[in-house]
């Protein structure tokens, strides 16, 4: 059971990077590599400044601005020096490596001694004076597991009730008619340009805010720690939509949390049956792979019976 819940506390937490990875690959059809790198500079802004007993929130909040940022720059190359935006984000993604190492001065920085957003929420329950263990249904799950489940739960709840009422705005309007019809928006008066590149920096501050939240949850921030991020929150949003379709906005974003949860849940079942961590990123790869193919034969199938159906009431 507690394997369960800190899979799914993990899927809550990567579903921050999930919805970032969603508006650059869906409201703007941009695949942006720079989650990769901005990623772990969430984890290394945020980490560097707990370890020098900086509040926790400030902390955090920095590595979301510090995403923001990566996103700004990729957005900036891409619409205002007309680089190609896969070309944009991969330049990004390569110098924010560098960025990270010097940041944190080495390749790790460790947090297990340090007062975090999770540890702190992990407490709660002790000084609220509530036993060490609780039993849901018939499992016991410690006080502190469970404390920061629910932190997480109500960090993404929050995150996504913004967003949505963000993107009905009319800025947030805006953004969504950049990525459907930029020539339409374009003609209304609009600058396009900025809405990418506003978007991008949402997008990225999402990504950023994940990796320095898993960092506080995992207890140490690594370099390394934002490589296949990309693939992993594309993952979810293609899972996501094949289980609620392109619905509203409020909608998609419920579809990839779901999507999260349950892709962190198949890992969690692959390395449960003996799966090589070695071979994760592979498996990951794999996973894509089967969400983008499915959703295709599934639809081709659903056109045939179509014809079928409709050659036959022809015929008659």
């Amino acid at each position: 059971m507690n394997l369960l819940l800190a899979s799914l506390t993990i899927g809550f937490i990567l579903s921050l990077l999930s919805a970032g990875v969603y508006i650059s690959f869906r409201i703007f059809h941009m695949p942006d590599i720079t989650a990769d790198g901005s990623f772990a500079l969430g984890a290394a802004v945020s980490a560097v400044l707990i370890v020098q007993e900086v509040n926790p929130v400030v902390a955090t909040s920095a590595g979301f601005a510090a995403g923001c940022v990566a996103g700004l720059v990729t957005g900036m190359l891409h619409t205002r020096f007309k680089i190609n935006n896969l070309l944009s984000g991969i330049l990004v993604m390569t110098a924010l490596y560098s960025v990270n190492l010097h940041i944190m001065g080495k390749s790790n920085v460790p947090m297990l001694y340090e007062t975090t957003l999770m540890t702190m929420a992990a407490k709660l329950p002790t000084l609220m004076g509530s036993e060490d263990v609780v039993n849901i249904l018939g499992w016991d799950i410690s006080n502190s597991d469970a404390a920061t489940f629910l932190f997480a739960i109500l960090m993404i709840v929050a995150v996504s009730v913004v967003l949505n009422r963000f993107f009905r705005t009319h800025l947030g309007t805006a953004m969504r008619a950049t990525g459907d019809n930029p020539d339409m928006i374009r003609a209304l008066g609009v600058n396009t340009g900025n809405m990418i590149t506003l978007g991008l920096c949402i997008s990225n501050g999402l990504v950023a805010l994940s990796g320095s939240l898993l960092a506080q949850y995992q207890g140490f921030a690594d370099v390394q720690m934002g490589i296949g991020m990309i693939v992993l929150g594309l993952a979810s949003v293609i899972i996501g939509e094949a289980l609620v379709g392109s619905a509203g906005i409020g909608l998609t974003l419920c579809g990839v949390i779901m999507g999260s949860l349950l892709f962190r849940l198949l890992i969690a079942i692959a390395l449960r049956w003996g799966l090589n961590p070695t071979d994760l990123k592979l498996i990951t790869a794999i996973f894509v792979l089967v969400a983008l193919i499915v959703p295709r034969f599934g639809g081709k199938l659903t056109h045939r019976k179509q014809r079928s159906s409709h050659a036959s009431d022809t015929k008659v």
